[in-house]
């Protein structure tokens, strides 16, 4: 026999909810025996004093751990109980993109201990071996310090909409400056020329037409077609990052075009294979346009005996919009991808299409990640804006199951500090 204390009772919160497990009368391996609460109602020093002692028969380590295991708890976990009780602990998931900036072992264990659930991988960036030794990095955590981070990957998808400028960090393209969009290949950067990926990127582009960078970092105006090349003015001032995502639009629509190439590359399957090779929990397929790619995805691992690495479906088109209840259903769970997302629909709609899609996953009962631009500022500052933390609070209060770090993590110096602002906003 041995007395417990409030921890112990904080625990038996969850006892209630533990039956289905198996569990009655128990609590992590522990018999219950009693609980007795004696308490004084009389006022000492204007405090209220109150005893509470239970008695437990404490079981066996491997029960113990075994419990602990059938409930799902890790250390975080355990700790988020024995400070806030079963009612306080934070129901929404964090996700993290794992990036340079965060892809030591120190600083993994730092994010894990901050409150990451799952290690997101982007293989548009960085080699398969340093998405390897990362990845080996996080299973040693789970292993040794008793943690249970799920891993990620992210397809990179057909990048018809990429551009690249050559150089490694952002360009600041000025008002009134001439630059050439070309599909011609160059080592480097050239000044005020721009590398499209896919040769028919200007395919149905007439003069006049509004090329938007990013959703509108910046803005062009096409003045003259060359063959498949355009040369372009910039109407609105901004930053041109690396990799960046474009779109036309004419007499302020979107310039809808059908490329007719598959959702996954041939790059995407190898990635594919790499993650089934590495044990990875989740998939996230970019780009998706309808359920096929998805259905295929998963027949895939079916196929490959990785029933359980689950398929995500990233909402970040025009096409996936319009045919979201069904891809929805076809796919384990959805990603709101509001960056891309906001490439290809006006800003302003933003709100009520994410709104929307987490109601169809609700309604559908499919888990929904809120992902891009949460805290976009502190990928430079170490404190975000009002707005920011505003808008994370309201994808909480849309029962969004998850929030995801992009660039807040992966490059910026505050990632650890954005994943405490994601944890203190969802709890």
């Amino acid at each position: 026999m041995a007395f417990a204390s409030d921890s112990i009772l904080a625990r038996g919160l969850i006892i209630e909810r533990a039956t289905k497990f198996g569990l009655n009368n128990e609590a992590f391996g522990a018999k219950i025996v009693r609980c007795r609460a004696s308490g004084n109602g009389g006022k000492v020093k204007g405090k209220v004093r109150v005893e509470v002692k239970a008695a437990v028969q404490i079981g066996g380590l491997e029960e113990v751990k075994k419990a602990k295991e059938e409930l799902g708890f890790d250390v975080v976990s355990e700790r988020e109980l024995r400070e806030k009780g079963f009612l306080g602990m934070r129901k929404t998931k964090l996700v993290s993109t794992i990036g340079p900036a965060c892809c030591s072992m120190e600083d993994l264990e730092k994010l894990a201990l901050e409150g990451m659930n799952v290690a997101r991988f982007n293989m548009c960036h960085n080699t398969r071996d340093w998405h390897r030794d990362v990845i080996k990095k996080i299973k040693r955590l789970n292993e040794e310090k008793g943690f249970c981070i799920s891993v990620m990957i992210d397809t990179e998808g057909s990048q018809i909409h990429v551009l690249d400028h050559g150089a490694p960090s952002s360009v600041k393209a000025e008002e009134g400056s001439i630059w050439s969009f070309t599909t011609q290949k160059s080592d480097g950067s050239c000044p005020f020329t721009v590398q499209a990926n896919y040769k028919g990127f200007s395919e149905g582009i007439e003069v006049g037409d509004v090329l938007v960078i990013d959703g509108g970092m910046a803005s062009f105006e096409v003045i003259e077609k060359v063959g498949n090349d355009l040369r372009c003015q910039c109407t609105d001032s901004g930053l041109f990052l690396p990799r960046a995502k474009f779109s036309f639009w004419r007499d302020g629509k979107l310039v809808e075009r059908n490329y007719e190439l598959p959702t996954l590359s041939k790059k995407d399957w190898a990635d594919i294979e790499f993650g089934v090779s590495e044990g990875v929990d989740f998939i996230a397929l970019s780009f998706v346009n309808d359920a096929d790619s998805v259905r295929q995805l998963k027949n895939y691992l079916y196929m490959r005996s990785c029933r359980s690495t689950r398929v995500l479906a990233k909402i970040e088109s025009l096409e996936s919009l319009q045919k979201l209840e069904e891809i929805v259903k076809a796919s384990d769970g959805i990603m709101v991808a509001r960056g891309d997302l906001g490439v290809e629909i006006p800003y302003e709609q933003i709100p009520t299409v994410q709104e929307e899609i987490t109601h169809v996953c609700r309604e559908l009962n499919k888990p929904v990640i809120v992902a891009s631009q949460l805290l976009e500022s502190m990928v430079e500052y170490p404190t975000p804006t009002r707005a920011e933390v505003a808008d994370v609070s309201e994808a909480v209060r849309q029962y969004a199951d998850a929030l995801m770090l992009s660039g807040e993590s992966a490059i910026g110096p505050y990632g650890q500090k954005a994943l405490s602002v994601l944890q203190m906003a969802s709890s």
